[in-house]
């Protein structure tokens, strides 16, 4: 998908993950949409980076802009 986030059926049941991690992009979609900063998810994730908030939020767009949902991705 991309540097920061795959989707391996064997993994969070091929919901698009972080890359080497088991934490779901919607995971951190759902805060940001919540209301936490940017700064917040990363004092309570510290294995993530601002990259990976970036390309969540790249994938968002990309699969809103392209009316897909994560099932296609596995």
């Amino acid at each position: 998908m991309n540097a920061y986030i795959v989707a391996d059926k064997d993994i969070c049941s091929g919901r698009p993950c972080f890359r080497g991690t088991r934490l779901p992009v919607s995971l951190v979609l759902g805060l940001l949409g919540g209301g936490k900063t940017p700064e917040q998810i990363l004092k309570g994730y510290p294995g993530l980076t601002k990259k990976h908030i970036q390309a969540a939020l790249r994938f968002a767009s990309e699969v809103t802009e392209n009316n897909m949902s994560y099932a296609s991705f596995v």
